[in-house]
């Protein structure tokens, strides 16, 4: 077996392990049961913290890839598109309210599954990286799009409350 081969194989093996959380997400919402690593009723609200962090993490993986390239303005290039992935995160957990958050979680990873196979075409990652991508890409998504539609809808995420000086409100 090769070093490539072996890269490869512990890629897949971990990525699949990776969207272990995701499917018991959507069972989970999808069936009403409660899994010992989902605190009762807080199915919805462990995948969306877990679709954050994954999608922010899959945004450090372009980061990682643009410190190699040899071209500075490719390199900025990248490192600006590996910083989306982590905003879009934050915002679909903290401000959008349920199923928007999933939906937009869902479109994330698809869109970013498509744009890392770009990265095999533009030969700067290997052709079984962006076929692990697409792959998972498309099972993270559809987990949670099921997820997205047994979700009950629910208000966005409460803001802090505003400060509030010594002076009374105009009215």
């Amino acid at each position: 077996m090769t070093g490539e081969d072996t890269k490869r194989k512990a890629a897949l093996a971990l990525g699949a392990a990776g969207a272990i959380p995701f499917l018991a997400g959507a069972i989970a919402l999808t069936t009403g049961m409660s899994l010992p690593f989902f605190p009762s009723g807080g199915a919805r609200g462990s995948l969306v913290v877990y679709a954050a962090a994954i999608l922010s993490f899959l945004g450090g993986v372009r980061w990682g890839i643009a410190m190699g390239y040899d071209e500075p303005a490719k390199a900025v290039r990248d490192f600006c598109v590996a910083v989306v992935p982590a905003l879009i995160a934050w915002f679909a957990a903290t401000l959008l309210s349920a199923p928007a958050d999933l939906w937009v979680l869902a479109a994330a990873f698809l869109a970013l599954g498509l744009m890392d196979y770009g990265l095999t075409c533009r030969e700067v990652a290997p052709l079984w990286y962006g076929r692990l991508r697409l792959a998972l890409s498309a099972l993270v998504a559809a987990a949670l799009a099921v997820a997205a539609i047994a979700a009950p809808v629910t208000a966005p995420p409460a803001s802090p409350p505003a400060a509030t000086g010594s002076s009374p409100a105009p009215r």
